[in-house]
Order: structure tokens, then C-alpha cells, then sequence
């Protein structure tokens, strides 16, 4: 009888982690960026809007290289959001009180994708609060809108264009 549990044990021990070998072979990331403009014009300490361009996902391509298939995705998630500013090449984040980005598209809900409050950044890059949202749906489709909500502390005396970096997790089933 003893030898029975064990052996259960010792079963149900591979079992388990053989799936978590399956899933880390399945899993690989889908990296895609786009540009922000934080206008001169820009209120302080009140919240603004930036639309930015849609986003023309490349996951198609990166599904078919990672050998596999949109209908095959069962989960994709936010790795890491980082910004840096690329205009002006001086400029920091110190002008910067909070940032939100949104995601959408045209068939899916907006949701919060990843934010940062009361930054006190004295450099020209940022990491950003990734959000547990499943993002599936906005990474299979064709294109995605990224909407921005900035607070500033400072007054920009020209406008500043920052670069967001965004890594998702994205993890296939076998078949």
C-alpha cells in the first residue's frame, strides 16, 4: 500500500511538471512599440489624452515562426511596458506626475494595460505597473489602439516624444 502512494506521488509529480515544460516550450514573446507626443500644451496636474496611430500587429508572423497559431493562443499577458523619451534627447521624466495606457481595438473593450503614479524619475526611461489583464483578443487582432493619460508636474516648454516598448508573454496550446 505504501509503495502504491508513492508511486502516485512520483506520477503525479512528472505529470505536473512535464506541463509546465509544455508551457514554457509554448511560450515566447511578441515585442511591438509605438511613439507617444506629450504636447507643450498639455495642463498641469490635470489628466490629458493622447490617441496614439494604431498599432499594425506583426503576431501572424511571430505565431507562424513560433510554430503555431492564433487559434492555438490560450494566454497573453503584458511581460513589460517601458518608455523612454526620444525628443528632446536631454529631456527626462521629471516633468511627469502619472501615466495610464489603454488598449482597444475595434471588436474588443478598452482596458488598462500598465500605468505608473507619483514618479519621481530623474532619467530618460521608465518601466511601467504591467496589469494582469488577458490580452488575447487585442493581440490576435490585425491592429490595436494604445490610449495614453498623462498628468504633468511641470509646464514643457516643447514637446516631448517618448518611445513605449511594450513585451507580451504569449502562450500556445500544443494542439
Amino acid at each position: 500500500m505504501k509503495s502504491k502512494s508513492i508511486a502516485l506521488i512520483l506520477f503525479l509529480a512528472v505529470f505536473l511538471n512535464s506541463c509546465n515544460t509544455v508551457d514554457d516550450l509554448l511560450t515566447f514573446t511578441i515585442s511591438n512599440n509605438t511613439s507617444i507626443q506629450i504636447k507643450s500644451t498639455s495642463p498641469i496636474n490635470l489628466p490629458s489624452e493622447i490617441i496614439t496611430p494604431e498599432v499594425t500587429t506583426n503576431s501572424s508572423a511571430e505565431f507562424a515562426n513560433n510554430k503555431t497559431k492564433a487559434s492555438l493562443v490560450k494566454d497573453v499577458k503584458l511581460k513589460s511596458l517601458n518608455l523612454t523619451i526620444t525628443d528632446p534627447t536631454d529631456k527626462t521624466f521629471t516633468f511627469l506626475k502619472s501615466i495610464h495606457l489603454y488598449i482597444s481595438t475595434t471588436d474588443s473593450d478598452e482596458i488598462e494595460l500598465a500605468y505608473q503614479d507619483n514618479i519621481s524619475a530623474t532619467s530618460n526611461t521608465i518601466d511601467l505597473v504591467c496589469t494582469d489583464a488577458k490580452l488575447d483578443q487585442y493581440i490576435k487582432a490585425d491592429k490595436y489602439k494604445i490610449r495614453t493619460k498623462v498628468t504633468l508636474k511641470e509646464t514643457l516648454t516643447k514637446d516631448v516624444t517618448v518611445k513605449a516598448d511594450m513585451k507580451f508573454k504569449v502562450t500556445a496550446n500544443p494542439f
